[in-house]
């Protein structure tokens, strides 16, 4: 597998320490520290009463908007919502569209990783070519969750 050339700027590396070096990295036209610090203020909303493990997810649209999301915990555990869930709700809520880029942070704005639900929730609202920063730096959704069921496999059954 080859890996994808990083943008000017950033770098790859193991922990979410190295990821925030690319932080003011620029792909594409990607703002990722006006990325980060949407999604630490997001984070700073989060309702987490149990886990005490706030979450906060911000993305730039295709149209240039920067949604953002934060967790919601609930005392069933298996309601809770996950920061990307609020994120999608955001994106619906402020004319829907597509995503561009995404960035996802705990309460010491650590790069954090969605989880496969959560990718899955991306892929479906992505643009061509969304980025994502990771715990290793800038990657795509097709890396991040390869060979992704979608849409288009249910157009293919009509």
């Amino acid at each position: 597998m080859q890996e994808e050339q990083l943008p000017e700027g950033a770098t790859a590396g193991a922990t979410g320490d190295s990821a925030a070096a690319t932080a003011g990295a620029t792909s594409a036209g990607v703002d990722w520290a006006a990325l980060k610090a949407a999604a630490v203020a997001a984070m700073q909303h989060a309702y987490v009463p149990y886990s005490k493990f706030p979450v906060g997810a911000a993305a730039l649209t295709e149209d240039g908007r920067i949604v953002s999301g934060c967790n919601v915990e609930n005392a069933s555990y298996g309601l809770t919502l996950c920061a990307e869930c609020a994120l999608v709700g955001n994106l619906q809520m402020t004319g829907g569209g597509l995503l561009r880029a995404f960035y996802c942070v705990d309460a010491a704005a650590n790069v954090l990783m969605p989880c496969g639900r959560c990718r899955q929730l991306l892929y479906e609202f992505r643009g061509r070519g969304m980025e994502l920063m990771t715990t290793q730096g800038i990657k795509t959704m097709d890396q991040v969750l390869p060979d992704a069921f979608g849409p288009q496999h249910l157009e293919e059954t009509r």
